[in-house]
This record gives C-alpha cells, sequence and structure tokens, in this order.
C-alpha cells in the first residue's frame, strides 16, 4: 500500500526514535493505567449480551455511540485510543469485528479516527483501520480488511476491501 494513501492524510503520526519499534513505547503514548481499564472495559463488553450496557460502558471510556448501535459479541473498539472511535445511531458492528484507531510500526505510531456513520454495517471479522470513514448505509462484508474510505451506501469485501456489484452473503 502506497504510503500517500488518502487515509494517512488524517493519521497524527508520532515518530519513536530507538532501537526498537515504537511498540515497545507503548508507555509513553498512553498511560498504562488507563489503557488497563479500557481493556477490562472492552473485554467484559465483548462478551456482555446487554447493547444497552455496552453502548453505555464504551461511552464512559470516550467512545461516541450513538443511539440504537449494535455491537456484536466478542467485537473490539481501540484499546488504546476508544475517544477517536465513532459510531454513529443504528450502526452494527458485527461479531469479532474490530475498529482500530492506532497503529505502533517501527519507527513512528499513528492515531486517527475511525468513524462508522449511521446505519453502516461491519460484518463479523472485518478491520477497519485508523482514519477510515464507513459512509451511511454502507456494508463491510466479513472477514474484510477496510484501508479506505467506504462510500454511503457502497458494499466493500475483501483484503483489502473493494466496492462488489451486487448483494453479498450475509455479514
Amino acid at each position: 500500500m502506497s504510503e500517500d494513501h488518502p487515509r494517512h492524510e488524517r493519521l497524527d503520526r508520532q515518530p519513536t526514535p530507538g532501537a526498537r519499534s515504537s511498540l515497545w513505547q507503548w508507555p509513553a503514548t498512553k498511560h498504562p493505567l488507563r489503557v488497563a481499564v479500557n481493556y477490562v472495559v472492552i473485554l467484559l463488553c465483548r462478551v456482555l449480551p446487554s447493547l444497552r450496557l455496552k453502548n453505555w460502558l464504551y461511552r464512559r471510556l470516550g467512545m461516541s455511540v450513538g443511539p440504537g448501535v449494535g455491537f456484536g459479541l466478542e467485537a473490539t473498539p481501540d484499546v488504546f485510543w476508544p475517544e477517536r472511535v465513532i459510531v454513529e445511531a443504528d450502526a452494527i458492528i458485527g461479531y469479532d469485528a474490530t475498529l482500530l484507531a492506532h497503529e505502533y510500526l517501527q519507527e513512528e505510531y499513528r492515531v486517527g479516527e475511525v468513524h462508522i456513520e449511521a446505519e453502516a454495517t461491519v460484518g463479523a471479522g472485518a478491520i477497519v483501520l485508523p482514519g477510515v470513514t464507513i459512509g451511511a448505509g454502507a456494508t463491510v462484508a466479513a472477514n474484510s480488511l477496510v484501508v479506505a474510505d467506504v462510500p454511503p451506501e457502497t458494499t466493500v469485501a475483501g483484503v483489502p476491501a473493494t466496492p462488489v456489484d451486487g448483494p453479498v452473503a450475509e455479514t
């Protein structure tokens, strides 16, 4: 993937000089206690069947969660930066889907907003990378890797996710 990818323009880049990759420096990027609290809450929400309680807990972590949002079992929003995740009204985040607002690389880490607009669906096992917006009413097929914005009312599938013609199997 090219470094001039449009989503990269929306990412905050932080260089991490040193002998090891940026992941080794994670305690300097986010307070370990904050990450621990986020992790415990998200771990609980992954297995919690109550959508109302999940959404309430996610909001306590700083996520923007609209009314009627449904997070499937095992769905995982970003543990380091949940406050960079926005999920609008009536969106569905499917079973075991992952919404990443950060990426640790060799010499830097990047942080960006993940925005799931109203009535969008992110299928089971899909991964959405930081800086990506899923448009209103769009569908991301199961097990897709979303590396670019998805226009409203569009269905994408694959690795990387690309628009598809016609119906896609249920997510």
